[in-house]
C-alpha cells in the first residue's frame, strides 16, 4: 500500500517542480535547529563502528553487541526510538536482532561528518524521533567554478593493534561546474580484540563498501544520484546467541534541489535499500550439539520519499512536506544438520509510514526566536502466516502459532506530534532556550510479530525470549527540556536539562502467555538449559530524565580544555523499577595542544557505576571506571598527515554497562559475564589527499 502511495507522491513532486529556472548565486540559510556536527574528517576515530562517535556529543552513547554492532542510545532511549540516517535516507535493518543497525551502513572512509540533533527534534527532520535523531553526511566531492574537470582524491589507511585491524580507504572526485563523479572503495578487517586477562571471542570481523556517485547542476537546478554496495563477511557479535555470517546490500539514493531566488526552496528525496544477511551459532563461535545448530536468513526491502519546500520571508521561514517510508521484512530459520527443521520467524512483515508535516521558524524581535511545527504520521502494519516445526510438534507452539494466525494482523496508529521551542537572547555572549513535545513511535514489527518465544528483539541483549503484543499502543512521549548557550572568547558552555513522560512505553514484561512460558520450560527440559521465563513486549508507563553539558575552554593560542558531563535516569511509572540498560552518569575531559602543524591531546574518560538497573530483564549492576586515551597529529606537507594514539593508556581492566553480556563459550570469559572493554589499543593513521 505505501508503494503505491509513494508513486503518487513522485508524481506530485514531478508536477509542481519547475522545468527550468534562472542561474542563481547560492545562498546560505542558517536554521534554528540546536544540533552538534562532528567533523568526521578530523577526527581520529580508528573503530570500525562508526557509532562509537556519538559519544562525542552530548547526551549521546551506544550499546555495543559487537565489533560492527553499535545501536545509538540518547538520553536512554535506543534502537528505533532514534531516527537515523544517512544524508538523510532511512532504512530498517535486515536482521530482527539488529546485527546492522542502520548506523552499521555508515563507514567512516565515506563519511564527511555527524549531526546529532539534540533535544527535542524538529518535526521537518525525521518521521518518528521519539528519542533523538542522528544523520551522517556523505562526501559527494564538489563543483567547480570552470568547465574545466578537475580531479581530487583522498587516501586512509589506519592499523590497530588490539586486534590487529585494519581500514583502507581510497575515494576519487572528478569535477567541473556542472557535474561531479564519485568512486570510492573501503575494506577493513580484524581478529579478536584482546583484554587484560585474555581474548573475547568472536570479535573478529571483515567488511567491504564500494560506492559510485553523480551529481549534476544547471541554474539552480541540482541532482545527486548515488548508489552504495555493502558487503560484510565473518563478524563476530558475542553479546547476542548468533554471529554474522554475511550482510549483503545495495543502497540508492536521488536528491533533486530547486532554489528559486532566496526565497524558495524544494527538496526531493527518493532512496531505497535491499539488505541480505545470514547469521549462525556454530561457524565463529564453539558449536552446540548438531541438533541445536541454528541459522537465520533475513532479508529487508526499503523504500522512501521525502519532498519539502522551504519558503523564507523577512521574518524566518515555512517547511512543509510530505514523507514516506516502508520496509518489508523476511526471516527463516533453519538446522543445516536437519533439513526437516524451520521456523518462519517473519513472514513479510510490513511497517510503512507516511506523513505530512509543518513547521514555522521565526524571528519575532531582537532577543526573541522560535521554532513551531506540527506532523501526522499514518502506520501501517501487517504480516502473513508463519509456522515451524516446533509447532508441528510442540503443543504449546501449535497454540501460538494458530493464534497469531488467526488474528487480525492488519493494524493502522494516527499519530499526532507537536513541537515548540524558543530561544531569548540576552545578551551578545549568553542566550536562553526552552522547549516542549509530544512524540510518537509506534512498535517494531520485532514488537508486534514475534510469535514464537525467541531473542529476534533488535539487539536487547538480555538473554529473555520474548512474544509480541499485535495489540500494542503506539508510545507517546511528553518532553520538556531548559538550557543556556554561553559562548565569549575564550568559554563556551551549553547545558540542558531535560524530562520525558512516556505513556505506552514498550517493554518486555513477565508473559501471561501460558503456551509460551510452557514452550520455554519444555525446552529447558528437552535441552537440559535454565532460560528464564518468557517476556512479552507490552505497554507501561516510564519517565526519562537527566542532563549533559558540553563546554570548551580555549587556555590560550595554543591550549583547548573541552569535555562533556552527561546524567540520564530511566524508569517504570507502573511498577518500582528500573528501564533496561541505561548509560551511567558520565564525563569527558581533553586537553589539546595545537601547533602550526601538528596538534596532541590527552583525554580522560570516567564513568560513574550503576545500580539502577532494571529486575525485569535481570539486568547486572556494574562499576565505575577511567581511561586515559592519548593521541597526535602531524600535517607533514599540505597532502599527507600522519597521526596515531593510545587508547586504555594503563591497559584498564574494566566493563562498559552497555556492552552487553557474553554469551559464548570463551575460556577467558565466563557466560552470562559483562563483556570487558578492550585493552591498550596503539593506533596509527596516514591521510594522503590531492
Amino acid at each position: 500500500m505505501l508503494r503505491s502511495k509513494l508513486y503518487l507522491g513522485i508524481a506530485t513532486a514531478l508536477a509542481i517542480l519547475p522545468a527550468h529556472g534562472d542561474p542563481m548565486e547560492e545562498v546560505l540559510v542558517t536554521g534554528y535547529h540546536d544540533t552538534r556536527t562532528i567533523d568526521i574528517t578530523s577526527e581520529l576515530v580508528i573503530s570500525p563502528d562508526v557509532a562509537q562517535l556519538l559519544k562525542k556529543a552530548p547526551g549521546a552513547n551506544v550499546n555495543s553487541n559487537g565489533p560492527l554492532t553499535g545501536i545509538p542510545q540518547y538520553r536512554g532511549m535506543f534502537g528505533s526510538r532514534i531516527a537515523t540516517s544517512l544524508d538523510g535516507s532511512q532504512l530498517a535493518p535486515s536482521g530482527p536482532n539488529w546485527m546492522d543497525p542502520p548506523i552499521s551502513y555508515a563507514v567512516s572512509g565515506q563519511l564527511e561528518s555527524l549531526e546529532v540533533h539534540r533535544g527535542i527534534v524538529p518535526v521537518s527532520v525525521a518521521q518518528e524521533s521519539i528519542g533523538g535523531a542522528i544523520d551522517f553526511k556523505a562526501n559527494h566531492g564538489s563543483f567547480t567554478h570552470s568547465k574545466d574537470f578537475e580531479l581530487a582524491g583522498r587516501m586512509i589507511g589506519s592499523a590497530q593493534s588490539v586486534n590487529d585491524g585494519y581500514h583502507l580507504n581510497t575515494a576519487l572526485y572528478v569535477s567541473n561546474n556542472q557535474h561531479r563523479v564519485k568512486l570510492a572503495a573501503v575494506t577493513e578487517s580484524g581478529n579478536n580484540a584482546e583484554f587484560d586477562g585474555g581474548t573475547i571471542k568472536p570479535t573478529e570481523y571483515e567488511r567491504q563498501r564500494y560506492d559510485v556517485g553523480y551529481g549534476f547542476r544547471t541554474g539552480n537546478h541540482t541532482i545527486q544520484l548515488d548508489y552504495g554496495y555493502n558487503d560484510t563477511g565473518d563478524s563476530g557479535t558475542p553479546a547476542l546467541p548468533m554471529d554474522i555470517e554475511y550482510i549483503e546490500g545495495d543502497l540508492y539514493n536521488l536528491d533533486y534541489n530547486f532554489k528559486i531566488d532566496s526565497e524558495i526552496e524544494i527538496d526531493v528525496s527518493l532512496y531505497g535499500s535491499d539488505l541480505d544477511h545470514r547469521m549462525d551459532n556454530y561457524h565463529l563461535r564453539k558449536a552446540p550439539p548438531a541438533d541445536r545448530w541454528r541459522r537465520n536468513t533475513a532479508s529487508s526491502d526499503n523504500l522512501g520519499l521525502k519532498l519539502q519546500t522551504t519558503l523564507h520571508d523577512e521574518r524566518g521561514a515555512w517547511l512543509f512536506g510530505v514523507d514516506g517510508f516502508g520496509s518489508e521484512h523476511d526471516s527463516d530459520i533453519d538446522n543445516p544438520n536437519n533439513p526437516m527443521f524451520f521456523v518462519k520467524n517473519f513472514n513479510s512483515a510490513e511497517r510503512e509510514v507516511f506523513g505530512i508535516f509543518l513547521e514555522r521558524h521565526q524571528d519575532f524581535g531582537k532577543h526573541w526566536s522560535g521554532e513551531f511545527g506540527i506532523r501526522y504520521n499514518r502506520v501501517e502494519m501487517d504480516a502473513d502466516e508463519v509456522d515451524g516445526t516446533p509447532a508441528m510438534m510442540m503443543p504449546p507452539a501449535q497454540k501460538l502459532r494458530d493464534a497469531f494466525n488467526n488474528a487480525d494482523r492488519d493494524v493502522n496508529d494516527n499519530n499526532v506530534d507537536l513541537v515548540a521551542k524558543a530561544w531569548y537572547k540576552a545578551s551578545d555572549t549568553s542566550s536562553w532556550y526552552a522547549g516542549i513535545a509530544q512524540k510518537h513511535r509506534s512498535p517494531s514489527y520485532q514488537e508486534r510479530y514475534l510469535w514464537l518465544p525467541l531473542e529476534a528483539t533488535a539487539g536487547l541483549a538480555d538473554g529473555h525470549t520474548y512474544t509480541g503484543n499485535i495489540n500494542l499502543d503506539p508510545e507517546v512521549s511528553r518532553q520538556i527540556e531548559f538550557g543556556l548557550d554561553y559562548s565569549n572568547n575564550t568559554l563556551t558552555i551549553s547545558p540542558r536539562i531535560f524530562y520525558s513522560d512516556v505513556d505506552d512505553y514498550i517493554q518486555g514484561t513477565p508473559s501471561e502467555l501460558a503456551p509460551a512460558v510452557m514452550f520455554v520450560h519444555m525446552m529447558n527440559e528437552m535441552n537440559g538449559t535454565n532460560m528464564p521465563d518468557p517476556l512479552q513486549f507490552n505497554n507501561v508507563d516510564a519517565e526519562f530524565y537527566g542532563f549533559d553539558v558540553d563546554w570548551s575552554w580555549q587556555l590560550s593560542d595554543h591550549w583547548l580544555m573541552s569535555g562533556l558531563v552527561n546524567y540520564v535516569r530511566g524508569k517504570r511509572d507502573d511498577i518500582n523499577d528500573n528501564l533496561y540498560r541505561i548509560a551511567p552518569a558520565n564525563a569527558t575531559f581533553r586537553l589539546n595542544y595545537a601547533a602550526n602543524n601538528w596538534n596532541a591531546g590527552v583525554e580522560s574518560v570516567i564513568y560513574a557505576e550503576q545500580d539502577d538497573v532494571s529486575e525485569t530483564n535481570s539486568e547486572q549492576e556494574s562499576s565505575g571506571y577511567g581511561l586515559v586515551n592519548l593521541n597526535a597529529a602531524w600535517q607533514a606537507t599540505p597532502q599527507l598527515q600522519l597521526a596515531a594514539g593510545v587508547d586504555n593508556l594503563f591497559d584498564k581492566k574494566y566493563q562498559d554497562h552497555l556492552g552487553g553480556y557474553n554469551r559464548v563459550a570463551n575460556s577467558d570469559i565466563d557466560r552470562g559475564e559483562r563483556l570487558p572493554g578492550y585493552g591498550t589499543n596503539v593506533f596509527a593513521r596516514v591521510v594522503y589527499e590531492f
